[in-house]
Parts: C-alpha cells; structure tokens; sequence
C-alpha cells in the first residue's frame, strides 16, 4: 500500500458524476485513500448555511453526518440513495476515510479551488461534453484530473 491519497469527486447528482464516482470506486480508490464529495450549489442558492460559509466552503462533513436528511436540507442537496451506497461500500470494502464539502459559485472556478483548497491528489468529475467546465477544470487543476465522458 503506498501513500494515503486525497481524491476529490464533483458531484452534482446527475447521471455522470454518479458514474464519475463509480469508476473512482471501482478503479481509482486504494484502501486507506481519502474521499472527498466536492458539491458546488449555484451562486443564487439560498440555504441555512450558505451564510456561515459562502466564502470557504462548508466543513469537512464525515460519511455518517452526510448520510443524515438534516445535512442534504441544511445545504440544499439531493439526498441520495445510490450515492450514499456507493460512498458507504468503499469506505467499508476499501477502507476509504469519506467527507463531503459544499462550495457556492461558478462550479469551474470552484472545483479549481478545491483542488487547492482540500490539498486534492487526483479530481474526478463526469461531463456530458457538452460545456466549458472540462476545459476549464483541466487547464487550471493542479492535481491528476479524471474526466469521465458519458455520451446519455
């Protein structure tokens, strides 16, 4: 087993990023990796904790308190049961340290910033090739950057 890494999924619970974090789980996270849900809420959103951390992003959030209703209606998340079970298979299977964090913003410069932000090893977000964010992401990120490109 080599060094403990820090890989950062996007998420905005389409069909891709769910795949995005499929793929991770399957082949990218080692045991003892440390995962990391990177959710980007738009500029506009009005939730509870926008407030407190609109500039810097929500706390690390750990899988058992993501996994409750309260967070997803505190930050305005879909609460979903296909991503929490994957999260919950690599962390059990795999022995994955997992956490969520919530960014508000262009989900572009905001991935960007995670990546530096969270001391990211690898980023891996899914893209129906139809937008600017791939480009921009993979001209700015300074880690390993996965793109996983679905063509539904």
């Amino acid at each position: 087993m080599g060094k403990q890494r820090t890989i950062g999924i996007g998420m905005d619970y389409s069909p891709t990023s769910k795949a995005a974090l499929r793929w991770a789980a399957e082949n990218l996270i080692d045991p003892g990796d440390r995962i990391i849900l990177v959710q980007v809420q738009p500029p506009k959103a009005d939730h509870t904790r926008k407030e407190l951390f609109e500039d810097t992003g929500s706390p690390l959030v750990p899988l058992e308190e993501f996994r409750e209703i309260n967070y997803s209606k505190q930050y305005g998340l879909s609460h979903d049961p296909e991503v929490l079970d994957i999260l919950d298979t690599v962390s059990n299977t795999k022995g994955a340290k997992v956490a969520a964090k919530v960014y508000w913003g262009d989900p572009r410069e905001k991935l960007c910033e995670a990546v530096d932000d969270l001391k990211l090893d690898s980023l891996v977000i899914g893209s129906r090739g139809l937008g600017p964010i791939k480009s921009d992401v993979v001209d700015v990120a300074g880690c390993c950057l996965g793109v996983l490109v679905t063509t539904r």
